[in-house]
């Protein structure tokens, strides 16, 4: 599971002639897991097999594939499983972590639990001008950086945590009440520390590089930093994942008001909520 948590294999096929118990609860953690769920998972069952087809499905397999299958066809139900996780609209291709639909069901599900957790809204500064600098390819890798980050910090504090991918440079991360203040402190410890290394030697050492705006002038452009905005239903009921990423959106624009990496936390009181 240590290596599929950090390699995000393309896909991991399991051979059914092991035994039952170990395979079908290890297809079990891949799917319960939130950072590997996206991972297709495929049986291979031989002729003496222990796991059924209709074992390896209730587990959670995305295929099931036997040696009675022609090589052909096993090849081919191998590659499209593949290809519906690429497309898969949930699953950020890059990150592989997952997108909108996933966030919005992870958030609503902690409210219908009544659970008190925090939503955190993390955006990269800078990155724009980044990009056009150093080139698309670098730019995906730095988005490749931050989504480690996010998911291996997020995993560490809390085993509920939830990481997902908005799109672009646009992250949320959604973990315990308890847990967001760690969370946020070591994600910015350790962004700050990796991301100047993105850098040429020049422009770390300075600190900025030169770029132009739209007319042409130059200006100077500090290294990224990273913007998180903070909401919790603390000390206030939030009843809606729309109301939520509102919220969200906001504390995160008001984050980037302020210069280097910061997590701003909303401390607001819902008007008829009892102080607590």
């Amino acid at each position: 599971m240590v290596s599929i948590n950090r390699a995000y294999p393309a896909a991991v096929i399991l051979d059914g002639s092991q035994s039952r118990d170990e395979a079908l609860a290890m297809c079990r953690s891949i799917k319960e897991e939130t950072f590997t769920a996206v991972v297709p998972v495929v049986f291979y069952l031989d002729g003496d097999h222990t796991v059924t087809t209709v074992d390896a499905l209730e587990a959670g397999a995305d295929e099931v594939l036997t040696r009675f299958i022609p090589e052909r066809e096993s090849e081919l139900r191998l590659r499209m499983v593949v290809e519906r996780a690429a497309r898969d609209v949930s699953v950020h291709p890059t990150t592989r972590l997952p997108g909108t639909v996933q966030i919005e069901r992870d958030i609503a599900e902690r409210l219908r639990t009544e659970e008190l957790f925090a939503c955190c809204y993390a955006d990269l500064d800078h990155f724009k001008e980044f990009n056009d600098r150093y080139g698309y390819n670098h730019g995906d890798g730095v988005i490749l950086i931050v989504s480690r980050i996010l998911r291996d910090v997020v995993r560490g504090h809390s085993k509920t945590g939830f990481v997902g991918h908005i799109g672009g440079d646009d992250f949320i991360f959604n973990v315990p009440v308890g847990k967001f203040q760690g969370c946020c402190d070591d994600i910015l410890e350790i962004f700050d520390l990796l991301m100047p290394f993105q850098y040429t030697a020049e422009d770390r050492e300075r600190g900025f590089f030169i770029g132009k705006d739209r007319r042409g002038e130059e200006y100077q452009v500090p290294l990224m930093t990273l913007s998180i905005g903070v909401v919790t239903n603390q000390h206030r009921r939030l009843a809606h994942p729309a109301e939520i990423s509102e919220l969200a959106t906001e504390m995160k624009a008001y984050a980037k008001t302020f210069q280097g990496s910061v997590c701003v936390v909303d401390r607001r009181r819902g008007p008829n909520d009892p102080d607590v």
